[in-house]
């Protein structure tokens, strides 16, 4: 346990006993444990996948399962706490989760290994303006490019950290958090100790969303490393007479260092993000366009703390950037259709800076259908089928899944 983790143990841990002293420490502990709330959540997958290589199609039946208990408040302090399962129902195990050591090499991958973990517990101070957490938690940020959960899986990512986040008005808010270990989604062996800085800012304006942000990242396995994203962002929206519309861009720069001596790599790159859509008649129709600079085709820029099944197609073709970089134009339509909702998208890709023999990276469709039933359960089919050129092979990919929560 690294010095900076200790002194927050121990600062956190003479905070809460300074909190109940006094007479009134059994009242509060009984008006905490006395509105303190359960849930369970259970997700049931099928998926598969086929990819045109000598890899042998994969399939995979899945239980998820999070169980999670908060209390309430002493004096702004509550704990909060929340064990997953993952289990393989019926025996539909023909697929690989190399980094979890399961069937390496010999199925396509379904990153969903079996295992038993707890996913968050951590104590929080919360009052009017400031909440401070220390513990494992789920951390999330904009729209979960740089920073998120990874929910998707059935081993979302969380992190062994401390965060803070204070608002200094109703518009204008600033989080900071020290990560130093990556809960990731290939169960326990493939988690990563870290010393991770995260500071994000946003402002709420009359025209729409500002953010700024540095994520100065570092793995903790005694070899001299760094990666360092500094970067902006706007989101706005707009309601005319029969059209609703939202736009918004990004610019992020980003810095990679590796190793010492003459071994040592020195890389940087930049992120491009723009996009409008437009809802008439409840149809959105919306174009993206996404670039993850290169740096003269040796290094792709790289987002390792996002939820990265979210962009750049859904057969997952892209979760390590390319060295030759990527340009992802996508062009989507969603809508409402029987009480559920639906999604088509096409993604268009291509490289950065381009490098012998690798240019076009190829194009992928997506399609989903979402639905709640009763407002308890929830269901959901989906599709992706990705069409390669110079990159990869051609691959498909279909989930259907079920789920409550009570």
């Amino acid at each position: 346990m690294n010095t900076f983790h200790k002194m927050s143990l121990k600062f956190l841990a003479a905070s809460v006993l300074a909190s109940l002293t006094g007479s009134a420490f059994a009242d509060s502990i009984h008006d905490a444990l006395s509105n303190s709330t359960a849930y369970a959540d259970f997700n049931l997958r099928m998926e598969t996948a086929d990819q045109d290589n000598a890899l042998q199609d994969a399939s995979a039946l899945t239980l998820r399962t999070w169980i999670g208990f908060s209390t309430g408040s002493v004096n702004g302090f509550s704990f909060t706490a929340e064990v997953e399962d993952s289990r393989i129902v019926m025996g539909q195990d023909e697929f690989s989760v190399g980094p979890a050591g399961f069937n390496p090499g010999e199925y396509s991958v379904i990153a969903d290994p079996e295992t038993t973990e707890l996913d968050q517990a951590y104590i929080q101070y919360k009052s009017d303006n400031f909440t401070g957490r220390l513990g494992r938690q789920v951390i999330t940020l904009d729209d979960h490019r740089f920073v998120g959960h990874v929910a998707w899986r059935q081993d979302k990512q969380t992190f062994d950290a401390v965060s803070a986040k204070y608002a200094f008005s109703k518009d204008v808010e600033v989080f900071y958090s020290y990560l130093y270990k990556r809960n990731r989604i290939f169960a326990e062996a493939a988690d990563l100790d870290s010393k991770d800085h995260i500071v994000h800012a946003t402002y709420k304006s009359p025209i729409g969303k500002f953010a700024a942000y540095a994520y100065l990242l570092e793995v903790d396995n005694d070899t001299p490393n760094a990666l360092d994203t500094y970067g902006v962002s706007f989101d706005g929206k707009m309601k005319g007479d029969s059209i609703n519309w939202a736009y918004g861009a990004e610019f992020a720069t980003q810095s990679s260092e590796s190793g010492s001596g003459e071994t040592a790599t020195d890389f940087d790159a930049s992120y491009f993000n723009a996009y409008v859509g437009a809802t008439i008649s409840g149809i959105t129709a919306k174009v993206d366009y996404e670039v993850l600079g290169s740096d003269d085709g040796l290094y792709g820029f790289a987002t390792p703390l996002a939820t990265l099944h979210k962009f750049n197609g859904w057969t997952d073709q892209f979760l390590n950037t390319p060295v030759q970089g990527l340009q992802d134009l996508k062009f989507s339509l969603s809508g409402k259709l029987a009480g559920g909702k639906w999604i088509v998208a096409y993604h268009d890709f291509s490289a950065d800076e381009s490098t012998p023999g690798v240019d076009d990276l190829g194009s992928e469709i997506n399609l989903q259908y979402t639905k709640k039933f009763d407002g308890k359960y929830r269901f959901g089919i989906k599709y992706g089928t990705y069409d390669a050129d110079d990159f990869k092979v051609d691959t498909n990919r279909f989930w259907m899944w079920v789920g409550t929560r009570f």
